[in-house]
């Protein structure tokens, strides 16, 4: 599998020859090449990088590599340890750090991972920068530090408190109601660093009986990581057998999270920024942003609280930028990625938990009930494997041709909207495919769709 490298980072997987996966060869290359564009950035003056990591199973070997590679540029290393992606991205601002890097594939399976980059805020750097630090890369353009240079490593190991603390300080996260509720919560965890962070949140908010699943953080993922339907059939029983009022399921990283509703159906990955929001813009009015590939439930529900919708390209800085642009003041990505800018500027599955947990209490309606009250659309995600000699640039040009007379948006691959319904093509930033979502109705029509544009996309390939 060869190295991907895009604005969400450089990602591969563990093994094989330089260049086919993320070898320590290639970590090294890459952590030079960030390392550098953060010494450019400060002039060449004494920097300092914020390093944390999820549990999976190479995380050790990568974090040394990345961190060695660091204190050779002569670049001061706080090393968090075990920690969850908004966790490193708070820290960033915590420790007036000149840059981050998190250790996490997120919602890929174990043999990959990957280096997502921070900058001095603590978010994901933008395409302009992403490019710098490439183009850093291939020209091996490094210079490392004399033996009286090098950088100091030190390990602050209280983060996820830290963390946890911030999130409990939110003004619209209410722990008394919540404790009131006396809710029963599952918690799978996929046996990552959400296995470590989540208990711990839902304890500090009053919940004290939790049903958890997969929660020791050894990087054994027990199923398939990304949170979707059709891989958290475990937590769906629990929730069946009445043992728990709602169910959370998180990515590795844990800046994505899904709601499981009390009778083991699913609440939606969409629908938990829909929710997140529809609290938020009940207490502080204001604009909403997403990415093209969301649910069109967020602006239907942006616009009943008098807001306005705006979409962005996909890609979380893509998301930030617009959320900044239009004063938004809850934003996200419709694979329940929640960004709250009262806590920061990054997807956060803590800040998700405990909205979602105040909402209900609040409300004093099943998770189910709640889901019941918010417009039903239903998106379809499907892809098609991409192999060396498609052109995916040829394949989207031809379908935006072929819909002309539709509504068709092209700042992210192609996005056609149609009266009732939309399709969004796009090639991913973190694996070789097509992404093909397409949204409407109900489950039948949305995939009537997808199946219709699949086999278009096929002919051209063809």
């Amino acid at each position: 599998m060869a190295l991907i490298k895009s604005i969400s980072g450089i990602r591969g997987t563990i093994g094989g020859k330089v260049g086919d996966g993320l070898s320590p060869l290639d970590v090294v290359k890459f952590s030079a090449a960030y390392g550098t564009w953060v010494l450019r950035r400060n002039n060449g003056q004494k920097v300092k990088v914020v390093v944390g990591r999820d549990a999976r199973i190479s995380g050790e070997m990568v974090d040394m590599l990345v961190v060695g590679t660091l204190l050779g540029l002569g670049i001061d290393v706080v090393e968090i340890g075990l920690a969850t992606t908004p966790t490193t991205e708070i820290a960033v601002a915590e420790e007036k750090a000149q840059g981050g890097i998190i250790l996490t594939a997120s919602h890929n399976p174990k043999q990959w991972n990957a280096l997502k980059l921070l900058d001095e805020k603590g978010e994901f750097l933008n395409d302009i920068d992403g490019k710098i630090v490439l183009s850093i890369a291939d020209n091996e353009d490094f210079l490392f530090a004399d033996v009286d240079d090098l950088g100091q490593l030190s390990h602050v190991d209280n983060y996820t408190q830290k963390h946890i603390d911030h999130v409990l300080a939110l003004k619209l996260v209410d722990a008394d109601a919540i404790k009131k509720a006396n809710f029963t919560v599952a918690v799978d965890a996929v046996n990552s660093v959400g296995g470590i962070v989540i208990p711990q949140l839902l304890k500090a908010l009053g919940v004290e009986n939790i049903v958890e699943l997969y929660c020791e953080p050894n990087g054994q993922f027990p199923h398939n990581p990304e949170p979707l339907p059709e891989h958290l059939t475990e937590i769906a029983s629990v929730m069946k057998e009445g043992k728990a009022d709602l169910g959370f399921v998180v990515d590795p990283d844990v800046d994505r999270l899904a709601i499981v509703n009390e009778d083991g159906s699913m609440f939606g990955e969409e629908y938990t920024l829909v929710a997140c929001a529809d609290y938020v813009l009940a207490n502080t009015p204001g604009n909403t942003v997403s990415n093209l590939s969301s649910t069109r439930a967020l602006r239907d529900v942006t616009e009943k609280h008098g807001g306005r919708y705006e979409a962005s390209a996909v890609g979380e800085v893509n998301v930030v930028a617009k959320m900044k642009a239009n004063n938004a003041v809850i934003g996200g990505e419709g694979n329940g990625g929640i960004i709250y800018p009262e806590s920061h500027y990054g997807r956060d599955a803590l800040v998700g938990v405990a909205l979602i947990l105040t909402h209900m209490a609040k409300t004093k309606k099943k998770v189910s009930e709640l889901r019941a009250g918010y417009p039903n659309y239903f998106i379809s995600k499907n892809k098609i494997q991409l192999t060396p000699e498609i052109d995916v640039d040829a394949v989207l040009v031809a379908m935006k041709e072929k819909y002309r007379n539709e509504k068709v948006n092209d700042i992210d691959g192609v996005k056609i909207d149609f009266a009732s319904e939309w399709v969004h093509l796009r090639k991913s930033n973190t694996e070789p495919i097509i992404r093909i979502y397409s949204e409407s109705e109900n489950e039948d029509t949305a995939n009537q769709l997808a199946e219709k544009i699949i086999s278009e996309i096929k002919e051209i390939i063809k």
